[in-house]
């Protein structure tokens, strides 16, 4: 049966899982959708709702914060249901929170809607790449990973510009409840053809000093502070740097498009496509070209990123110029998510790599809240043309701090060799 739980000796005689990853993909697609829609709907969401587009932007704020604070809790707390179950639930929630959405009639509702969202979305997240490398062998667990989170780029390649065509041509609430709609058609495709995985088994833990005294030992000094810890906490403040600056503009980026570019708002679907189709390629590069040096592709790609928002701020109303930055903007945020985690992983000791990813996951999550917060701030207090100057700071400062968390990684591991 295709929902019988997994073990470890089937999981290694069985052949690679396509459909089960790629239900996942799809389960991904639906959540990454659902978080950035209001990206593309700034202009119909704020007009119907009487609120600023600052306002709508705050509810992606909204949604990331409450993946934030709630990711690592919910996972604990259902750690005794099985995964799938979890992933179910997780998509109904979706597709009940998006309902929400689509027919909340204030403003505020609409916020609550978002932060119930978001909780769903942070456990999901949590869950849904164990569960992927629970289908595989070991050896296979980057080529798993790496299919499911393809529904994140899948989701702006076409899922936020469908949204934003959608939305413009018959209103903002109809993107939302296609997104519930399709959320309940995957949870149940999930339900019939996704493996199950039992729940992780929990041990009881001993305290150190009485285990110490049964093995008629000496209780152990404290473990020092593993020593990779300090360079993925850099690699953990930059990527959260990096994604202010990269949401503080795209959160916004309809405006922009439309207020700076001369975009016609009915073209702003298409403009998206392009940007997400330029993000599915940088993934390609960052795959092919990148995968064996992520520092060097990351550096690679922070400069022809500056590069394009350089651009975009002295240039926007030039089509010739503004339109191939945009689409050089999309290449290389493609690039510098997948490169970061590489090398977050690279840094971090094989002890710690669950918690670097964590943490790497909760830095990125407050990058994006953070990013459409203060985004939010300069459109209302300095207009449109503020935000990719900002943007381009950010980026110089995430910059000079990856330049001094290379070096400091370089000497600490030549002092190790001498």
């Amino acid at each position: 049966m295709t929902n019988s739980v997994k073990t470890p000796t089937a999981v290694e005689s069985a052949p690679f899982p396509y459909v089960a990853l790629f239900v996942l993909a799809t389960a991904v697609f639906m959540s990454v959708t659902a978080e950035m829609m209001p990206t593309g709907l700034l202009p119909e969401m704020s007009a119907e709702l009487g609120v600023t587009e600052s306002q709508i932007g705050l509810l992606v704020t909204l949604f990331a914060v409450a993946v934030v604070i709630t990711a690592v809790p919910l996972s604990a707390l259902t750690r005794r249901f099985s995964r799938h179950t979890v992933i179910v639930g997780v998509l109904l929630a979706v597709a009940a929170t998006s309902t929400f959405s689509a027919l909340a009639p204030t403003y505020g509702l609409l916020a609550v809607a978002r932060v119930l969202g978001g909780t769903a979305h942070g456990l999901f997240w949590a869950v849904v790449g164990v569960y992927a490398a629970h289908l595989v062998p070991r050896h296979q667990i980057a080529r798993a990973v790496a299919i499911t989170t393809g529904g994140g780029t899948l989701a702006f390649v076409l899922g936020v510009p469908a949204a934003t065509i959608v939305g413009h041509a018959f209103g903002w609430r109809v993107p939302f409840l296609a997104i519930a709609v399709l959320s309940l058609c995957a949870s149940l495709l999930i339900a019939k053809r996704l493996p199950r995985m039992a729940a992780p088994v929990r041990t009881p833990r001993i305290p150190r000093s009485r285990a110490a005294v049964d093995a008629g030992q000496r209780p152990s000094r404290p473990k020092r502070m593993n020593p990779t810890v300090p360079g993925v906490a850099v690699l953990c403040v930059v990527v959260g740097v990096l994604m202010v600056g990269h949401y503080s503009l795209y959160t916004y980026v309809t405006p922009f498009l439309i207020g700076q570019m001369g975009v016609p708002i009915g073209n702003v679907g298409a403009m998206l496509f392009v940007y997400g189709i330029a993000g599915a390629l940088g993934l390609l590069v960052a795959g092919f070209l990148f995968g064996q040096r992520p520092t060097f592709g990351v550096g690679i790609a922070l400069v022809v990123t500056g590069a394009s928002v350089l651009v975009l701020s002295i240039g926007a109303s030039n089509p010739w110029l503004s339109i191939p930055a945009f689409a050089l903007w999309g290449v290389a945020l493609g690039i510098i998510p997948t490169l970061m985690q590489a090398r977050v992983l690279h840094v971090a000791s094989p002890a710690i790599t669950d918690t670097a990813a964590a943490f790497y996951s909760t830095a990125f999550n407050i990058g994006i809240g953070g990013g459409a917060l203060v985004g939010g701030l300069l459109l209302s207090g300095f207009g449109l043309e503020s935000l990719p100057v900002v943007c381009l700071l950010l980026l110089l400062v995430s910059g000079a701090l990856l330049w001094i968390s290379v070096i400091v990684s370089h000497r600490r591991h030549a002092a190790t060799l001498s």
